[in-house]
């Protein structure tokens, strides 16, 4: 590591009881600006752990056809990855206001490097089931990655490290389809979790060297009591119960939309490839990697002007998504609204969640991501039920419909939150 990047750590970290002294809620920050290289960092290492949840989504036929798993039951593969990551959200992120976040965060990725070995060995279904729900328990390195971002970066920068933090979960998701249709092509669906194992041992070795150590200053108690502070933690906090009901609602919204996409689109009169399916993904990313600049606008105190204008622009985009027939040119347009507004919102409510309890911040993003998963979980099934009975039309209803209840509440909780 350059003497640069030392001292720019040691100086983040420096005093963080001396950061709190001008308020008791004041966030636990560093006391000068996050190295861009740490920033970094920090992205790419969350993007490659989401990304190993979401490898499997273009891989269950091959898997099925290669552990005589039938079609109707490969489903479980994902379902079973998801269960995985909800545990881990409540049993795991919690540790993060317990421990050393350096050592769980590299523990998690040399664990998730194993896990993923398991799943490219795997002889038969039950191998290949464990291997996943262990993979999903441990992806959720990714919200200690993000708490960790959030406690070194000075107060003035934090809703900008966030958003570049969190723009790097986008690309992981966005990437991953993508990433494990190319390499099975080479080489067969173990091939994409074998080279995911490779890479995140030595992401995990990277993270081991650069990131600095993190000694918690609140004596957060045992680990039950830290696990029975998360009701406690709900309950006291109204700015993480709205931004925990709005986060579900605009993540319910966004896999309305792409849970079913690929069912339109390789039929007449599209009939795209895979491939070419998978690239819409990647228009994405535009959308995506410009939520960063939504926090800098939290960092500014637009918080509910951002989320206004971000949920305007989501309800919007469905009129464009209903125009996919007309042209797809239309429909990338929609896609980039969608996205961006959706990690507008998503940005936003963090910096919002992390500036409160500096102590739990773990806590916090944990509770924060179980609505998160409701949403997409909840999004997804009913938008493909939706799908098969009313087209594509309905699904952009249903969008709209969820969009526009998530107006309602924001609106609804406006005063309540100020």
């Amino acid at each position: 590591m350059d003497a640069n990047m030392r001292t720019g750590l040691t100086q983040t970290i420096g005093s963080p009881r001396s950061a709190e002294t001008s308020s008791a809620s004041a966030p636990l920050g560093g006391s000068s600006i996050l190295p861009r290289t740490i920033v970094l960092l920090f992205a790419a290492a969350c993007a490659l752990s989401v990304a190993n949840i979401y490898f499997a989504h273009p891989l269950l036929d091959e898997m099925a056809r290669d552990l005589a798993i039938t079609p109707a039951t490969i489903g479980i593969v994902v379902t079973l990855t998801q269960v995985g990551y909800g545990a881990g959200l409540i049993f795991l992120v919690p540790l993060g206001d317990l421990i050393d976040r350096r050592r769980l965060i590299v523990g998690q990725a040399l664990l998730s490097s194993a896990a993923l070995v398991v799943v490219g060995v795997a002889p038969n279904s039950t191998t290949l089931l464990i291997g996943m729900v262990g993979v999903g328990v441990l992806a959720v390195a990714v919200q200690v990655l993000v708490a960790f971002a959030a406690n070194l970066a000075h107060p003035s920068e934090r809703g900008e490290v966030v958003g570049v933090v969190q723009s790097g979960v986008v690309v992981g998701i966005l990437l991953a389809r993508f990433a494990a249709g190319a390499l099975a092509d080479v080489g067969g669906w173990r091939l994409v979790y074998f080279t995911s194992a490779g890479i995140t041992a030595v992401m995990a070795a990277l993270l081991f060297r650069i990131l600095p150590r993190s000694p918690q200053e609140s004596a957060a108690g045992s680990y039950p009591q830290l696990l029975r502070s998360l009701v406690m933690l709900f309950r006291e906090e109204p700015i993480l119960r709205v931004r925990a009901g709005l986060g579900m609602l605009v993540f319910a919204a966004i896999n309305i939309f792409w849970a079913p996409l690929v069912l339109p689109l390789s039929v007449p009169p599209f009939s795209l490839s895979h491939t070419q399916i998978g690239l819409f993904g990647l228009v994405g990313l535009a959308g995506a990697l410009g939520a960063s600049r939504a926090g800098r606008l939290a960092d500014r105190g637009f918080h509910e002007r951002t989320t206004g204008f971000a949920l305007g622009l989501m309800l919007a985009s469905w009129s464009l998504i209903a125009l996919m027939g007309v042209s797809l040119w239309i429909l990338v347009v929609g896609i980039v609204m969608l996205d961006f507004a959706v990690q507008a919102v998503h940005v936003t409510n963090q910096s919002l969640i992390f500036a409160r309890r500096p102590e739990a911040r773990s806590r916090l993003v944990g509770v924060y991501m179980l609505f998160y998963s409701v949403g997409c979980g909840s999004g997804a099934i009913a938008s493909t039920a939706t799908y098969a009975a009313f087209g594509w039309l309905g699904v952009c209803t249903l969008g709209a419909v969820v969009s526009v209840m998530a107006v309602l509440f924001w609106v609804g909780t406006l005063r309540g939150t100020r």
